[in-house]
């Protein structure tokens, strides 16, 4: 008789999804089970349910390892797993990163209104003893404009139920087709500064990366009109909290909604001696339906792995057994990294893209190339948002079109090559070729044009300079002025004595202060890009 799957739970999830996970496996649920404990027994177990708490780092998947199969995480983050950890060890990593879209959308709308109509003020005010209505005028979402960052799912939700209050609708993001806007009503603004300028409200829905990290900052308060009123129902740190208290005093910022906070748990933070500021401790997905939903969710999950089945928000792709994956292996990774190119040197939404896959590995379905191609694309925009299972789907969503290619040959004096052409629908287009090398590392063998052998892996500068004397030279001695390593450089050129491209791995992150610095030196034509595999 086949012993029942063994699945811990370490933090609490809703009873629902408990309940489904016991008509299929053991479940021993451990809600705050001290860490010392959890690294002596997670060897007894196939999976592992956490929620924000538990790190699940390199010690303890080596402790789960080999019978710990799978992590489920309740959520949306991923923040405290290793998730190559998790992988080199064979372990399924999965999340939930749709159950709480509407719950956080209904919250944007609750801050929304609570700060615009002083709500929260007024209930304390008339629970202290008083009852006055002068402090507590308030003003009308009728015939407001509301600009939203980000017309992902959530955003788009907002928008659609904004549309109900008679609000005229913008929206920035860079990354979305141009039909997306027209779906859910909102003009289309091309910058940042652009909907800023035209706000009443704004409101933020991305995720928190390098770049929307502090994107409203002190510059957009500037420019904004006087008395806008913003809501963060998103990630801490969009919206930045230092320029915001400024804004605040100033009057600049007439009210605000946090459900969010730079450093969270937030305790003693000086948001909260305003008035007219709401805030309430990240409640975006803390409803009963989304708990639910959750739990559910994570609870089918976890099963669907530990059967063998399909995992519809599979993180990872750790190693499998089947002779033909684990061929294809490091051309999927190839193809996601060579994905990571284009959204890391543009922001205009792509029109379409034409993939070709040439060689001996075409007799292989490469289906899975194709999806880890749009994986890397979007990777940089949605950050943790997308895996293997809906990258595919969230493409399409952003209207890109792809068009695919095999050739049994390759034309190239490589084996196997992955072409690809990215058209922008601001009329650029960038044209990447890439193979993968003895060590089956992904190399970069060409770029517009320019052939080079580039491994895409960690970080990579990229920079146009002219071709002539004194220009390489003096470009790698600041960067070891500065201290940077360089691992490797590639320097190639299509005519002798024009443009040339330089591309050059280094061990760390180069800071913008470098680049700009790097961008300045006598041959050097424009600012370096830093990108990062």
């Amino acid at each position: 008789m086949e012993t029942k799957k063994r699945v811990i739970v370490t933090e609490r999830i809703a009873e629902e999804g408990l309940d489904l996970l016991r008509t299929e496996v053991d479940v021993d649920f451990r809600d705050g089970i001290p860490r010392e404990e959890l690294l002596e027994i997670i060897g007894q177990y196939d999976a592992l349910i956490v929620r924000s708490v538990t790190k699940v780092n390199e010690e303890l998947i080596s402790r789960g390892a080999p019978r710990l199969k799978v992590v489920g995480r309740a959520g949306n983050g991923i923040d405290n797993i290793d998730v190559d950890a998790c992988t080199r060890h064979g372990v399924i990593v999965a999340n939930t990163p749709d159950s709480n879209t509407i719950s956080a959308a209904e919250q944007t709308i609750a801050l929304l209104l609570a700060s615009s109509r002083k709500t929260a003020w007024a209930n304390n005010f008339l629970k202290g003893g008083t009852w006055d209505r002068k402090p507590f005028r308030g003003v009308e979402l009728y015939g407001k404009t509301v600009g939203i960052v980000g017309l992902g799912r959530i955003g788009s939700m907002v928008a659609t139920r904004l549309k109900a209050f008679n609000m005229r609708i913008l929206a920035y993001d860079p990354y979305i087709a141009d039909e997306r806007f027209i779906k859910y009503g909102a003009e289309k603004m091309p910058t940042l500064e652009d909907l800023v300028r035209q706000s009443d409200f704004i409101t933020v829905h991305t995720p928190k990366t390098e770049e929307t990290f502090h994107m409203i900052n002190e510059e957009m308060f500037k420019i904004a009109k006087d008395g806008v009123r913003v809501v963060n129902a998103a990630r801490g740190g969009i919206i930045k909290e230092a320029a915001l208290l400024e804004a605040l005093k100033s009057g600049k910022v007439a009210s605000a909604g946090m459900d969010v906070f730079e450093k969270e748990p937030a305790i003693n933070n000086p948001l909260f001696e305003f008035e007219n500021v709401v805030c309430t401790p990240h409640l975006g997905a803390d409803t009963f339906e989304a708990q639910r939903r959750v739990g559910e969710t994570i609870a089918e999950q976890v099963m669907k792995a530990l059967n063998g089945e399909i995992v519809p928000n599979l993180i990872n792709l750790p190693t499998m057994v089947s002779e033909e994956l684990n061929y294809l292996r490091p051309y999927i990774t190839l193809a996601e990294q060579m994905g990571k190119f284009y959204y890391q040197l543009e922001k205009s939404p792509i029109a379409r893209i034409e993939l070709t896959y040439a060689g001996p590995m075409t007799i292989n379905d490469t289906e899975i190339l194709t999806v880890a191609f749009f994986k890397g694309l979007l990777e940089p925009i949605l950050w943790n948002k997308v895996n293997y299972v809906n990258a595919r789907l969230m493409a399409r969503e952003r209207g890109i079109k792809v068009f695919e290619s095999k050739q049994e040959q390759s034309s190239r004096r490589y084996k196997n090559v992955i072409s690809v052409s990215i058209f922008g629908q601001n009329g650029r287009q960038l044209d990447l070729a890439g193979t993968v090398s003895r060590a089956r590392d992904p190399l970069l063998v060409e770029l517009n044009g320019y052939e080079t052998e580039t491994n895409l892996e960690g970080y990579v500068i990229m920079v146009e300079n002219s071709d002539r004397p004194r220009v390489v030279g003096p470009f790698a001695t600041l960067l070891g002025d500065e201290g940077v390593n360089i691992a490797s450089m590639k320097v190639a050129r299509q005519t002798k004595g024009d443009t040339a491209i330089m591309l050059v791995n280094v061990d760390n992150k180069v800071e913008e202060a470098v680049l700009e610095k790097l961008g300045q030196l006598d041959g050097i034509l424009g600012k370096p890009e830093l990108l990062h595999f």
